[in-house]
């Protein structure tokens, strides 16, 4: 199977720090992949490079076939990458609607000086309330994003990222700030979308990432220590002493 995002060779250094360090990484069509690891392991780094948030220092990214090294983070998002972050990105003064419709909007090319005519264009609207129900929020699309709980918040930037249709969704700590209830939506709500958009998570809860993931890599010092699925990184003894702990 031919990977939808390739990574060679990729190295990244804050002065003394090495964040990435020789990373090389395959993420195939239509899995859930998940990046874990200490604090300080370099994930949010990754994700920030692969988004073009951050330039490498070394190595080459390439997505659907095409080197995506140097490419600015627009259009990495109309090739269909899309990123949802640890904190909560949402517009707090506008609704939910409104907030997906503005994702619309933006991956469709229009501009915004026509926000209004868009909130009644019938195509535009559909899209983004399939986003809201597709998260759960359908009954949530006229109340604003501030008077939304934390975790609908960040279900609300899910369908942000998904009502562009994305190939390939970048989610840093969705479960992030979360309760047990919110934590077990959100990964409902994840497991939901296996096959249908390829996934790479960078997530802390160890239930969530074993339950999703259909492979996981295990990144120390931006290297990665292993890739493999769910139970050989449960096994694997180099990463139960990294990371999980001996009694894991």
């Amino acid at each position: 199977m031919t990977a939808i995002l390739s990574i060679e060779g990729l190295e990244k250094r804050f002065g003394g720090v090495t964040a990435t360090d020789s990373l090389t990484l395959d993420i195939l069509p239509g899995e859930i992949h998940a990046i874990i690891g200490p604090n300080g392991a370099g994930k949010t780094t990754l994700i920030g490079q692969l988004c073009g948030e951050i330039a490498p220092d070394a190595g080459r990214i390439r997505f659907r076939g095409q080197d995506i090294t140097a490419l600015p983070t627009p259009n990495r998002a109309l090739m269909g990458l899309a990123r949802s972050f640890q904190i909560t990105s949402v517009l707090q003064g506008f609704t939910a609607l409104e907030n997906v419709l503005l994702a619309v909007q933006a991956q469709d090319g229009h501009s915004f000086r026509f926000w209004k005519p868009a909130l009644s264009e019938a195509t535009l609207r559909d899209a983004a309330r399939a986003a809201l129900e597709q998260v759960g929020l359908g009954d949530r699309a006229d109340v604003p994003a501030a008077a939304l709980a934390h975790g609908e918040q960040r279900q609300l930037e899910l369908a942000m990222a998904l009502a562009g249709k994305p190939a390939l969704l970048l989610l840093d700590e969705p479960m992030a700030g979360m309760g047990p209830e919110e934590s077990a939506r959100m990964t409902d709500l994840l497991a939901g979308l296996k096959g249908s958009v390829t996934i790479l998570l960078v997530e802390h809860d160890m239930d969530a990432v074993f339950r999703l993931a259909d492979r996981i890599t295990v990144l120390v010092y931006g290297s990665a220590i292993a890739t493999g699925a769910p139970d050989a990184i449960r096994a694997d003894t180099a990463v139960r002493a990294a990371y999980l702990g001996s009694d894991s």
